[in-house]
């Protein structure tokens, strides 16, 4: 791929990695299912809210597929590009966050990095006084999906920068 910036020789970015394997292509009940979960899990939740809790999850996981998805779903859906960049900084940049998206990212953090241990009771306790039952167990939903979405991203090397978005909806 090559790309021209103003007044500049060309650069020379290094050639797209194919997929791994189509896995939706091969496993199609699979990934309905996954996409009636996913719809199920961002049920009754603020979109703003869901993109950041999917950005940061991808984050973590190093899914690059999800993220080009998930920081162009934000961002025509409103979201800030500051707020974007700094997600991956939020807890030094907290200032940009709301209370409740704090307790959603802290909560997102402690289920994506299981292998840590579990998930703490503080960090329970703080998202649950922002979010009534109900509306937690969506966000959990909405983790835990974006987790076993990233796994495919990222075993199969599914390559970003083609995604549209609401191409998928």
């Amino acid at each position: 791929m090559t790309t021209h910036t103003d007044d500049t020789a060309p650069v020379e970015y290094t050639p797209e990695q194919p997929a791994r394997l189509e896995w939706a292509k091969h496993a199609p009940e699979v990934y309905q299912a996954m996409v009636r979960l996913d719809t199920a899990a961002r049920k009754g939740l603020d979109p703003t809210l869901y993109e950041l809790v999917k950005i940061r999850a991808s984050q973590i996981n190093h899914c690059a597929f999800c993220l080009d998805m998930h920081t162009k779903d934000a961002l025509a859906a409103g979201e800030s590009v500051e707020r974007i960049v700094q997600l991956s900084a939020w807890e030094e940049s907290r200032h940009f966050y709301t209370a409740k998206e704090i307790a959603a990212l802290e909560l997102t953090e402690a289920v994506t990095v299981l292998t840590d241990g579990f998930v703490p009771d503080e960090v329970y306790e703080r998202a649950a006084k922002h979010f009534g039952e109900a509306e937690l167990a969506q966000v959990i939903a909405a983790i835990t999906v974006i987790n076993a979405w990233n796994r495919f991203g990222v075993t199969c090397r599914m390559a970003p920068g083609h995604y549209r978005p609401g191409q998928y909806k």
